[in-house]
């Protein structure tokens, strides 16, 4: 079908629904923008945009050491740095960029967007979402203190037992690791509750199930992964903590525990938390292909159950990781073939992004770039996960370096790629303005570049025979070509990463200099209900909240179809966007109490791994924190501390 562009007269009686009227003025700033604001801000807005700094913080904090990972691996026989250090930058490098840099940058883009997309104010505890994120941010910066006090973790991202333990790591950075970790798992257990019940209960009108967008589908079945994986990480840290710090026996050969536990707490755990992790993308791709294809997603109901069926089947495939452990071979023929099937509902969200491309109107900008670059590479990386279906190939490829290309395949060219296309997409919703394309489009193809240089060679290494976590090798033993190729990649891969940064002072600057232009609402003539409000979002989100009557909403408020079926464009998106403007909405009020309550974890943590005693004062400060909490009003109130008439209030007192 035809779509003609032009915008033309709306018929009596059809067309958007009209807009209110602005119903007075706020009764403080719009979006307020002090240091103080952010540390006591509650909106969900800002929490998004301080997930996603934190994230491209750890992400180069994170990427330095994998630098000089490279650097050690570059020659043979090198020298740059010992098995010690080495041990710690490894194990340093993978923990952070999992749990510091790929799960917090999807929830950023949740914190953000999935009260839009549901036509909701903010989300279900605004108070709440802010103290997961001072969470996590605790927990992160406690996890890295170690550097600074005796170092590092030294036993891998997954910390298998028996090397967690005292006799084989005397020092104390495992205890940070396990102690950072469980603060940081607090906080996304916390997290996802809330997106959870906003999803459930906040829904606009008429926002039935089946009209969701994919994002908030992928979105929400990520936080059920989290609120059933969270937890079994928790047991297995706690296990952890009681064996070095209280003379445990969990792990203890010697008093006839069994390690393989750890193994299989851990993965039941870790091989969700990688569906949670590449979720998120999958729903910001989804997103980005039908606005830039100039089609709706090709078969929506299958792109909705196969997330959903990702999600279940996730749990039933984490002993794969196990085949070489002695788990027998009943067990092997069972995740086997497990590990087969989850490979189909993947196979199916592939197809449908490249029928949404195929015969689309295609607008090749950077977001698009980035989305098409996930389907490509990504795909890569899920043909080489396929191959552990198969025992034989599994057992020989494990502890390769095949499995680190394939994990990073999947993990950076699936979940990282889909957060750069997401980046560019809602960065003019989240700022006002739109990233430069030039350096947009320099960032993708030199990362395409660096991704495929560095972590493509490594598939050759491992059936090469060239072990994981190894600190150097002989010339004798042929690594040295592919070595010093993903070494070359891995700074173009760097170079590519600060480019984003450059790309966005710039971009600035240049708005600043043509005085702030307006970007407007629905800058890229977009599908969803975000993109109905101004940019940057209103403190208050919606003046009105939305009806929906179909799926993609926002795009039938803009087009109609005729009777020969040409679908034509009876108004843009500026014309029918909410102003903005309406003040009578009474907020959730601001607050120190997450950020003080946050703080308060780290303090029991450090008492936990130095002293006991410390861990009066840390509890007394949470005491302290949940009881201020629990005075402190549920909104914003005007100059004279009352209620405006007929105020909409918005947010629960948590």
């Amino acid at each position: 079908m035809a779509i003609i562009e032009e915008p033309r007269a709306l018929p009596s009686g059809e067309g958007p629904a009209k807009v209110e009227k602005p119903l007075g003025g706020f009764s403080r700033p719009r979006n307020p923008s002090g240091i103080k604001d952010w540390l006591t801000t509650v909106d969900h807005k800002k929490i998004g945009i301080m997930y996603g700094t934190a994230a491209m913080f750890f992400l180069l904090w994170g990427g330095v050491p994998a630098l000089l990972l490279r650097l050690q691996l570059a020659r043979p026989n090198q020298g740059l740095l010992s098995g010690d250090a080495y041990n710690q930058i490894f194990t340093m490098h993978g923990t952070v960029m999992i749990f510091l840099v790929v799960m917090p940058i999807g929830a950023a883009f949740a914190n953000y967007l999935l009260p839009l997309q549901v036509g909701a104010r903010d989300v279900a505890f605004p108070r709440i979402n802010a103290f997961s994120f001072w969470v996590f941010l605790a927990g992160g910066l406690m996890l890295n203190s170690s550097w600074f006090l005796g170092g590092g973790a030294d036993g891998g991202w997954f910390n298998y037992a028996p090397n967690n333990g005292i006799s084989y790591s005397p020092s104390t950075g495992i205890d940070f690791w396990n102690v950072g970790l469980l603060i940081v798992g607090f906080g996304s257990l916390t997290g996802s509750i809330n997106l959870i019940t906003t999803v459930l209960n906040m829904r606009a009108p008429g926002m039935t199930w089946m009209r969701l967008p994919i994002f908030t589908w992928m979105t929400l079945v990520t936080q059920f992964l989290l609120l059933f994986a969270i937890p079994v990480l928790t047991v297995a840290q706690l296990l952890l903590l009681f064996d070095r710090k209280f003379d445990g026996n969990f792990f203890n050969v010697q008093q006839g525990a069994d390690p393989l536990l750890w193994q299989h707490l851990f993965w039941i755990f870790g091989h969700p938390e990688v569906y949670l992790m590449i979720l998120p993308a999958f729903g910001i791709v989804s997103e980005v292909i039908p606005a830039f294809a100039r089609k709706p997603i090709f078969g929506y109901p299958f792109m909705v159950f196969s997330g959903i069926a990702i999600g279940f089947m996730g749990w039933g495939v984490w002993a794969h990781h196990m085949f070489v452990s002695g788990i027998g071979p009943l067990s092997v023929t069972a995740f086997s073939v497990a590990t087969m099937f989850i490979a189909v509902p993947t196979g199916v969200k592939i197809l449908n992004w490249l029928a949404t491309l195929w015969g689309g109107k295609l607008i090749l900008n950077t977001a698009m770039l980035f989305a098409i670059g996930l389907v490509t590479q990504f795909t890569l990386g899920g043909l080489s996960g396929v191959t552990h279906a198969i025992a034989p190939s599994d057992t020989q490829q494990t502890d390769t370096y095949y499995i680190v290309a394939h994990f990073h395949y999947v993990l950076f060219g699936g979940a990282l790629f889909g957060f750069y296309s997401g980046l560019y997409f809602w960065w003019p919703k989240a700022f006002g303005y739109k990233l430069n394309e030039k350096i947009g489009k320099f960032n993708f193809w030199s990362m395409i570049v660096g991704f495929n240089l560095t972590f493509g060679p490594m598939h050759i290494l491992g059936l090469q025979g060239m072990p994981r976590r190894m600190q150097t090798y002989d010339v004798s033993q042929g690594f040295s070509t592919w070595n010093m190729v993903a070494t070359i990649g891995s700074f173009i891969l760097g170079f590519a990463t600060l480019s984003v940064l450059y790309n966005a002072l710039v971009s600035y600057n240049a708005w600043r200099r043509a005085g702030r232009p307006d970007v407007g609402p629905d800058p890229w003539d977009a599908r969803a209900l975000e993109w109905s409000i101004q940019s940057p979002v209103p403190e208050h989100n919606f003046d009105t909240t939305p009806t929906v009557t179909s799926l993609d909403d926002f795009w039938h408020r803009k087009y109609q179809e005729d009777d020969d079926g040409t679908i034509r464009r009876v108004a843009t998106g500026k014309d029918i966007a909410q102003p903005g403007e309406r003040g009578n909405v009474h907020l959730p009020a601001p607050s120190y109490w997450p950020i003080f309550l946050a703080f308060s974890l780290p303090v029991i943590g450090y008492g936990l791994i130095y002293s006991l005693w410390l861990c009066i004062p840390g509890a007394l400060l949470v005491v302290i924190a949940m009881y201020g909490w629990s005075l402190e009003p549920a909104d914003d109130l005007d100059d004279d501390g009352h209620h405006e008439p007929e105020a909409e209030l918005v947010g629960a007192n948590v």
